[in-house]
């Protein structure tokens, strides 16, 4: 997933606590941020799981692919941008669409969209202003939350990069010491995603 699961509850602890009491009330904050967390959650995981079936596809068309000389990476883009316009899913990277943040201005947008829904459904949230306020307020407070992601995974690949051999990413190694120093940075910020 391009967000780490405690960065999506961190995010919807800020996002819900950004909210009130100005544009929204909350008779139960936990309950809201569980709704978030699981929105955005289900969101992000959208892409993962088309993912998932691209891999699924390739892995029956390998021998093919090495017999043609065919590219991995390339068959792998082009079938999954045929299934992205086929199923008309919004592409969660912003990398993959130009934008700077690892979210894409329409997935911000799109979630932006899903969360005001959501919210109007739930029993815990009263709107005190009009829902595109509220979804501005939502939009404005994930792109500043996503800025501040985006340099901590630069530190935090950035420390990695630095070690005395070289540690290719993707590997365990390269996980957990990303994971470490991610979330030393976030401490440096004052950010405990535990709590």
């Amino acid at each position: 997933m391009l967000l780490a699961r405690e960065f999506i509850a961190y995010l919807s602890r800020q996002l819900v606590t950004g909210l009130t009491p100005k544009v929204v009330d909350i008779t139960d904050h936990q309950v809201v941020c569980d709704l978030v967390t699981n929105l955005i959650t289900d969101e992000l995981m959208v892409e993962d799981r088309l993912n998932d079936e691209v891999r699924d596809i390739l892995s029956q068309y390998s021998d093919y692919m090495r017999r043609e000389g065919v590219s991995y990476q390339e068959m792998f883009r082009r079938i999954k941008n045929t299934l992205v316009s086929q199923r008309k899913v919004i592409r969660a990277s912003g990398r993959d669409t130009g934008d700077n943040m690892k979210l894409s201005r329409d997935k911000i947008n799109d979630i932006s969209h899903k969360l005001v829904a959501a919210l109007r459904k739930a029993h815990e949230v009263r709107f005190k202003r009009d829902t595109n306020e509220v979804r501005l307020t939502l939009v404005h407070d994930i792109s500043d939350l996503l800025s501040i992601e985006e340099r901590v995974d630069r530190a935090a690949r950035q420390k990695i990069r630095s070690q005395k051999r070289e540690i290719a990413e993707g590997t365990e190694e390269w996980d957990l010491l990303h994971r470490r120093y991610y979330a030393e940075e976030l401490k440096k910020l004052g950010i405990d995603l535990g709590r």
